[in-house]
């Protein structure tokens, strides 16, 4: 099923989320619910609290950037993250042009390491540790700020985020015309 992606504004985006267990209520239909809306919104990564849970949830999937980017190791790259933990972030910082479905049509340039390790459990609820480099580690990063309640434009210096603010602004009230389905946060009338 795809769910209505939660737009710039919504107070969830911007709250801690919590770790589950393998009891949480049909999981493995959400999971799926996440990558369909995803691939719906020609996304390559999505955060549960994108959808509306805030749960400490994403999944990644890179395939539709392998041809952009040519590079055939994206093809294959497709994850589930549940309670992940980042243990590192390493190496010179990179400027790379980053969107977010919950912020359309914004896209700027922000600093990250190229290499991180994390540890997290699949969707299957197995525990891994392992490292990620270049694109994929620039995406976990992107997705985990998520379930931290941070987002891209967090990042960006003041003078940026104030030449967006309009924008930001719009986007919190509905007016953009995005071709995927959207929830925006309810304004408050004076």
């Amino acid at each position: 099923m795809i769910l209505p992606i939660i737009a710039y504004g919504d107070p969830i985006l911007r709250k801690l989320c919590e770790e589950i267990d393998p009891t949480y209520e049909k999981i493995q239909d959400f999971i799926d619910d996440l990558f369909e809306t995803m691939n719906a919104a020609n996304g390559v990564g999505l955060a549960a609290p994108q959808v509306g849970r805030s749960i400490r949830l994403f999944i990644v999937d890179t395939s539709p950037l392998a041809e952009e980017e040519d590079d055939p190791t994206l093809a294959d790259f497709k994850k589930v993250f549940i309670n992940p933990e980042m243990l590192s972030e390493e190496g010179e910082p990179w400027d790379f042009n980053e969107g977010c479905l919950s912020i359309p049509e914004v896209r700027e340039d922000v600093k990250r390491k190229p290499y991180i390790q994390i540890r997290y459990y699949d969707r299957e609820f197995k525990q891994h540790m392992e490292r990620f480099s270049d694109l994929p580690a620039r995406i976990i990063q992107h997705e985990y700020d998520h379930i931290e309640g941070i987002l891209f434009t967090d990042h960006l210096n003041p003078l940026k985020k104030r030449l967006l603010k309009r924008k930001l602004t719009d986007i919190s009230k509905g007016k953009i015309d995005i071709g995927y389905k959207m929830k925006f946060p309810l304004i408050k009338m004076r």
